[in-house]
Parts: C-alpha cells; structure tokens; sequence
C-alpha cells in the first residue's frame, strides 16, 4: 500500500481514491466509520487488532493537527503488543509510506484534514 495523496476530501492509495475517514491495512482499504478524533474508541480500532498476521503499529492521523486522544484508547492497542503513532493526517500518510518501505506491518486509521477556511 502506498498514499499518493491527501486531500480535505479523502485520499489517493494505490491509484485509488478514497472518499472520507479510511482504514488501510496491508491487504485492504476500508471506509473508517469516525467522523473525528473524538469518534476514535476501542471499538473503531478493533479492526487492527483482529488481523492475522498481527499488525506491528498502527498510525492514526487525527485530521489538521495532532489531537490528543483518551489514554485507554490507545492502550487498547498496547495491550496486545501493537505500537501506536498519533500523528496530523499529512504526516500520518508519510510515516505510514515510510513504514511500509522499511517491510513493517502496518495500518493507519486517516481522517482527512477539514478544508482550510481564509480565517484561519
């Protein structure tokens, strides 16, 4: 898998587009039911961990910005021995395609960036 690009709208993975908040694990692209980071709770990240073979490390990114999530959410994930990046969705795509060069098993749970507004 590899992310050519990410948009407001969604992604470019593998010359596919994906409209929206997307899972990508090593075998799939799946449309990621979270609206935002705060939609982001042990049962939306359930799909990592249910994956043979074992996924190594998970990037989410959070949208814009790096957003904090509950603890007990990510330790959902660190108890059953899978790391956890919590990135803003551009970098999360890069380390993501880094990983995947360097043959590591991972997946990512992306929700696109909002649209830059001109007051900001």
């Amino acid at each position: 898998m590899f992310i050519e690009n990410c948009t407001n709208f969604g992604f470019s993975i593998n010359g596919n587009t994906v409209v929206g908040p997307c899972a990508i694990l090593p075998q799939a692209i799946l449309q990621w039911n979270v609206g935002t980071y705060k939609d982001i709770i042990p049962e939306s990240l359930a799909l990592f961990y249910m994956l043979e073979p074992k996924i190594e490390i998970v990037v989410l990114g959070t949208g814009a910005k790096v957003e904090r999530l509950d603890p007990d959410v990510l330790k959902c994930l660190q108890q059953r021995g899978i790391a956890v990046e919590v990135q803003s969705t551009p970098n999360a795509c890069a380390t993501f395609n880094f990983l995947v060069s360097e043959r590591r098993v991972t997946a990512a749970g992306l929700i696109p960036p909002p649209p830059a507004t001109m007051y900001e």
